[in-house]
């Protein structure tokens, strides 16, 4: 386990790919979304690893890049700000109503960060949909409690984000990255 690592997780449209640039911002490593790359590089080749497509290759290609972020940040000393963790991708197959491959589950038990996870609740506020965040507001709120409850039963500690700004989230984060 690398305590260094922490992962911003919940539904979609809840400021949390927000809350990572404004830490980037302020110097922090972050490791970006990897939903959101996944469909970039499908709709770019005509691929079908999408979530209104074949969710369940959708799902491995995430899990392929989460991994390789994980890996990757390895090499540094500071902490790592993760959007979001491989357990996400036990979430989004529960979610989908999809068996989980056993190398799934293994791989978000064996594949762990700081105990402390950094919750963004569903936020109707500012949720809102674009050309690869699909999902309405129901989806949105149903995604969230499962990510919590993924993470809560793999044994991390959910500690919710504050309904804020940006400026503020990320004071909230830092104080705990550093204390």
């Amino acid at each position: 386990m690398s305590h260094r690592f922490f992962v911003v997780t919940g539904g979609p449209g809840a400021g949390k790919t927000s809350l990572i640039r404004e830490l980037a911002r302020r110097g922090v490593q972050t490791a970006p979304e990897s939903g959101r790359a996944v469909i970039r590089e499908e709709q770019a080749r005509g691929g079908t690893a999408l979530p209104w497509g074949d969710r369940l290759a959708y799902a491995m290609r995430m899990l392929e890049r989460d991994l390789t972020g994980h890996a990757s940040a390895g090499a540094g000393t500071g902490p790592v700000v993760f959007d979001p963790g491989v357990p996400d991708v036990l979430g989004y197959l529960a979610l989908c109503g999809l068996d989980v491959p056993e190398k799934v589950a293994r791989v978000a038990r064996e594949t762990r960060y700081n105990p402390t996870v950094f919750f963004a609740p569903y936020w109707g506020e500012i949720f809102t949909q674009d050309a690869e965040r699909r999902q309405d507001r129901a989806e949105a709120m149903a995604t969230a409690e499962i990510m919590a409850e993924t993470y809560a039963r793999l044994g991390y500690q959910i500690v919710e984000l504050p309904r804020a700004d940006i400026a503020a989230r990320a004071e909230f984060v830092l104080a705990r990255l550093h204390g």
